[in-house]
């Protein structure tokens, strides 16, 4: 063994620990009776009288062994030494003492009758004080040798007690001090470790002399665990806040409180059951194309389509690593399933890129995700947006009618709708290239999913107040009166999948997504959820507030579905709605590609706004965002 496992009795092997222990014990048994002659009769050499029978000594230790065996106290963990452990000892002298007494009695030995009562003492004595001075020997080798991290305990109650006494068994850490705010805990002693003052810890940190402090106050609120947490984020060490025994044991944990919340648990309506028979008939045997296959709906509709046993899907994507995690996730299941997965880079907005892979894996339906999304980041380059978004969406409808493929889907959004900014504008005008395409008298059958708000998606408000709200808050809203319709991704992902399946070409589908959500209802509701209070002047001790930070420009109070609501008809699905919206004329299409192409070539972002204004109902140029929504979705 190397140094460490000599020093360290945890990793010694158990057959050693607990035959040193015994050993240990055995010869304690004549030595303390030795000197329990010696203190009775007054002399250093009690072996000098005749009287004293080495048969005493002999019939007593193997006696004494026999039942030091049986009554196992070569198995107590040292370093678990307590009470019960003095306890168990003590009933050992006892009958030390009981065994001296007969052995004296029934081999009528010679021992004066305050023999036996001595040596029971003694031997308890010195079985406890070994065992200490034992425990203190490696305590002080392992603090010398050792990596323990030494750590202050911020609570010197019940709880932080406990944390102690459960340090001094662990591996990894040591406790070095207590603090307190209680002033009349500080100085004392407890367990051999002082308690000392919060204001100590920072000079603790900076000295080394601890690296890590753990707040064991299970009494408090957690708001108050909150706040103490902020102050004490300024020390040059880790805060870790630690639960009760109690909670531990009850299976719970403050910590459990940040769960993550299911984006099922905030819809305030009923989850539409998409389940339906016609989705797997419409892509099985299939090959399928998802274009920005690593997004938040794309990843989706890929984890989707292997449910539907489609031959082959082709997973197209701009992003090395969003490309690499969506590839990476799905090849087992797809192996599985016996489905071929083609893992493609390339940009929608590339024409021989998107036709090679069209033709080479002999494509028939295309689920169009690619987009950017962030309206912040899209109204600040907007250049950049029109172009993905606007002249993307033209490159692979043109590419999937010219290869005559079966189906085409445009993911878009209810921001499309007499849009505020540019994010919105450019999905608008992806649709009217969709059904410009479609009016051409095209094969492929177009169509075109508009849905709000998906919760959980990557930008979304779901994992924005769930950042805020771990912070301690403030949870932002930009105004008490927005309002958002939302859905889940994978009711996102099959609206997507049903509108290829209920396709006749040019159509836009919407769900029926139950009335729109407050903003402000739904922070709330996530502060609840995470098992906080909101703190406002009706609850001035509540746990998290809600900041209202003022509408941005161009930001809707309230959003909406579809430009005329007087073209819904109904679709086989009660709450599948489909919409023919009317379109621009060929002639204008042309038109706008055109001035399109012109303003990106010469990069003039104002040519760009002011094509949106001409071709985009409810579009003002004068509107310029320069930051998140007030759901901070896309």
């Amino acid at each position: 063994m190397n140094r460490s496992k000599w020093t360290d009795p945890a990793v010694w092997p158990r057959w050693l620990k607990k035959a040193l222990v015994l050993g240990a014990d055995a010869l304690l048994i004549p030595v303390s009776l030795y000197m329990a002659f010696a203190l009775r009769i007054g002399t250093l050499t009690p072996h000098q009288y005749a009287q004293l029978s080495p048969a005493y000594f002999a019939i007593t230790f193997v006696v004494g062994v026999a039942v030091l065996w049986a009554m196992r106290l070569h198995r107590l963990k040292l370093h678990a030494f307590d009470m019960h452990a003095v306890a168990r000892i003590g009933a050992y002298a006892a009958t030390l003492t009981f065994l001296a007494i007969s052995v004296s009695y029934f081999f009528d030995l010679w021992a004066p009758r305050s023999v036996p009562l001595i040596f029971g003492a003694v031997f308890f004595l010195n079985a406890v004080a070994i065992r200490m001075v034992v425990l203190a020997v490696i305590t002080q080798i392992n603090r010398a040798v050792g990596s323990r991290v030494p750590v202050a305990i911020y609570g010197a109650g019940a709880a932080g007690t406990q944390l102690a006494n459960a340090l001094r068994q662990s591996q990894e850490l040591r406790p070095v001090i207590f603090v307190d705010d209680n002033s009349a805990l500080h100085g004392i002693i407890i367990g051999g470790v002082r308690v000392g003052r919060p204001d100590e810890l920072d000079q603790l940190a900076r000295s080394g002399q601890i690296e890590r402090v753990l707040i064991a106050i299970p009494s408090m609120t957690i708001g108050q665990r909150e706040r103490l947490t902020k102050t004490l984020e300024t020390l040059p060490c880790e805060v870790q806040s630690i639960p009760s025994y109690v909670d531990l044991v009850s299976g719970k944990s403050w910590v459990d409180d940040l769960r993550p919340v299911s984006p099922d648990e905030l819809l305030e309506r009923e989850k539409v059951d998409l389940d339906i028979p016609e989705v797997a008939k419409a892509y099985a045997g299939r090959s399928v194309m998802v274009t920005g296959a690593g997004g938040s709906i794309g990843s989706e509709l890929c984890r989707q389509l292997i449910d539907c046993r489609p031959s082959r899907i082709v997973l197209f994507e701009r992003s090395e690593f969003a490309l690499y995690e969506i590839e990476r996730t799905l090849r087992p299941s797809a192996e599985q399933a016996g489905i071929a997965l083609v893992a493609t880079l390339g940009s929608v907005i590339d024409r021989p890129s998107v036709d090679a892979v069209i033709e080479t894996e002999k494509v028939d339906i295309i689920l169009h995700a690619a987009a950017y999304k962030h309206v912040p980041l899209v109204e600040s380059n907007e250049l950049e947006g029109v172009r993905n978004n606007v002249l993307g969406t033209r490159t692979v409808a043109e590419a999937a009618r010219d290869a005559r493929i079966e189906r085409f889907i445009l993911v878009s959004t209810d921001k499309a709708v007499r849009p505020t900014n540019i994010m919105g504008a450019t999905k608008r005008l992806a649709e009217l290239i969709v059904q410009d395409v479609q009016g051409r008298g095209a094969v492929t059958r177009f169509s075109m999913v508009r849905f709000g708000n998906v919760l959980g998606s990557s930008g979304s408000v779901v994992p924005l107040f769930q950042q805020q709200i771990r912070r301690g808050g403030p949870v932002t809203v930009t105004h008490a009166d927005v309002t958002r319709y939302f859905m889940t991704i994978p009711e996102a992902a099959r609206l997507v999948l049903l509108a290829g399946a209920y396709s006749e070409g040019g159509d836009l589908f919407v769900l029926d997504m139950g009335s729109p959500v407050k903003i402000v209802d739904l922070a709330r509701r996530m502060i609840g959820l995470a098992n906080r209070t909101v703190r406002d002047e009706a609850n001035p001790d509540g746990d998290i507030e809600i900041v209202f930070t003022g509408l941005r420009p161009g930001e809707k109070l309230f959003e909406e579905l579809l430009i005329d609501d007087d073209s819904l008809v109904h679709t086989p699905h009660e709450k599948i709605l489909r919409a023919n919206e009317i379109g621009l004329s060929e002639i204008e299409v042309a038109g706008m590609v055109r001035q399109i192409d012109t303003a990106l070539m010469s990069r003039d972002r104002e040519a760009v706004r002011q094509i949106i204004v001409r071709f985009v109902d409810g579009y003002s140029a004068a509107r310029k965002m320069g930051a998140p929504t007030a759901d901070g979705t896309a």
